[in-house]
């Protein structure tokens, strides 16, 4: 016997409900509930995170609002009683995700605006919704697909801007060879095909000259670059510009020995930060020879391992804390083991003892393919540890078992006197089923 319509609907939307909820907030208060999205010929939603108000939001409010209307149905088309193959249907559906603190910001913001928005009384969602993402700039669009939640697009807002008519909707990924297909630049003014690249491992370096960190990172790749070419391994860089004037890419560039795309091919770069939802510079992105990621942490990589002698760097499930990889406790929620000394002895130990749940659990979200809720970090004493303490107001005993989130500015503490497997997993399994109740930072 075959499903009715309204069961096939509910099958559809289940992914996203478990995203988003049962029901959604449409612009006059009035609840929507999120299984009625497929039935309306939604395929793609738009998440939407950012701030309500006045200045550059506004401007980006008015221009999503015109890209947006493209893809609703015309009113006066087929009317009201045609049948639904009649009607055109409405592809793209936006959620604004907001940060406002205020109900009645959030109010007046959601009524302005003409797509729907999360529920503001739904914030353990929306703090779920900003982590899984990884969302650490605002405003941020990520498009994600209606049927599995799967992302699609990591970086809508590049969309917008070089594709305001919606003619490539809706927008997926396509493979790295795709993407940078064309001439590629040398310093030296001669150029070689993309398809020179095929069967090497590669780097995609999004920087610009402008930005100190970039410099600084550059200076130490080019070391690092000529290391892993004297290896034997075959290993070719990408410069992804980001400079504000092709004299300035050309000063730069002149300073590395690998390939860039050309600066005035605009569309070519303008894809290739959409590819990988280019958020901030310097990034570094590591493709193996087939053009997948291996890890989209390659500025940390090179820093930590400046002889190069864990090339090509695949992600461990647990890392040491160091100056370096700090940053990425701002990517997402991070459980973060304290020891008691910085004997290299016992945070290997540590690290031991977390990793076969760490590996548990990133091997159950990469089979969903979707990235892990959690980083693991073993933290020991030192003065960046210190900062930390001080920051998070985390008490001076080791060990201790944390989970800091940094964007939410909450952290879960498990002081005790014995850190076992059992007590990590079962501290890890309550966070990720909202068992715990968080403090604040």
């Amino acid at each position: 016997m075959s499903s009715s319509p309204c069961a096939a609907a509910a099958a559809a939307a289940a992914p996203l409900a478990e995203l988003l909820g049962e029901a959604l907030a449409a612009p006059d208060g009035s609840a929507v509930p999120v299984a009625s999205l497929p039935a309306r010929g939604v395929s793609l939603v738009g998440l939407y995170f950012g701030y309500s108000g006045a200045g550059p939001g506004a401007q980006l409010a008015a221009s999503l609002a015109a890209f947006y209307a493209r893809f609703q149905p015309a009113r006066s088309e087929a009317g009201a009683g045609a049948a639904p193959e009649q009607r055109q249907q409405q592809r793209l559906e936006i959620v604004f995700v907001s940060a406002e603190q205020d109900q009645q910001r959030w109010q007046e913001a959601t009524r302005a605006m003409p797509w729907l928005a999360l529920p503001f009384a739904d914030k353990r969602r929306k703090l779920k919704l900003w982590n899984k993402f990884r969302v650490s700039n605002i405003p941020s669009l990520i498009f994600i697909d209606a049927t599995t939640g799967k992302v699609v697009c990591r970086n809508g807002l590049l969309v917008i801007r070089d594709d305001p008519e919606g003619l490539e909707f809706p927008w997926g990924a396509r493979p790295f060879g795709d993407v940078v297909a064309g001439p590629l630049l040398r310093n030296n003014g001669q150029t070689q095909e993309s398809s020179s690249l095929e069967g090497s491992y590669v780097g995609v370096y999004f920087s610009a000259h402008w930005c100190p960190p970039c410099r600084s990172l550059t200076r130490v790749l080019v070391e690092s670059y000529r290391k892993i070419k004297e290896s034997g391994h075959k290993f070719e860089i990408v410069f992804v510009s980001a400079d504000r004037s092709e004299e300035s890419f050309k000063q730069y560039f002149s300073e590395m020995p690998w390939l860039a795309v050309p600066y005035a091919d605009d569309s070519r770069r303008s894809r290739l930060n959409r590819l990988y939802g280019i958020q901030g510079i310097p990034t570094l992105i590591v493709l193996d020879p087939k053009g997948d990621v291996i890890t989209r942490q390659g500025r940390v990589e090179v820093l930590n391992d400046i002889e190069c002698r864990e090339f090509p760097w695949h992600p461990k499930p647990v890392l040491e804390l160091t100056d370096s990889n700090a940053v990425q406790l701002n990517e997402g929620p991070c459980l973060v083991l304290f020891v008691d000394s910085d004997d290299d002895g016992e945070s290997e130990a540590a690290k031991q003892l977390i990793q076969p749940i760490a590996e548990k659990i990133i091997a159950k979200y990469k089979a969903k393919d979707e990235e892990a809720p959690l980083l693991f970090f073993v933290a020991g004493e030192d003065d960046m540890t210190d900062s930390l303490r001080d920051f998070t107001n985390l008490p001076e005993a080791a060990p201790l078992l944390t989970i800091l989130d940094m964007s939410a500015r909450a952290k879960y503490v498990k002081d005790v006197e014995e850190i076992t497997p059992d007590i990590v997993e079962a501290f890890v399994n309550d966070f990720l089923m909202d068992k715990l109740k968080p403090e604040p930072i």
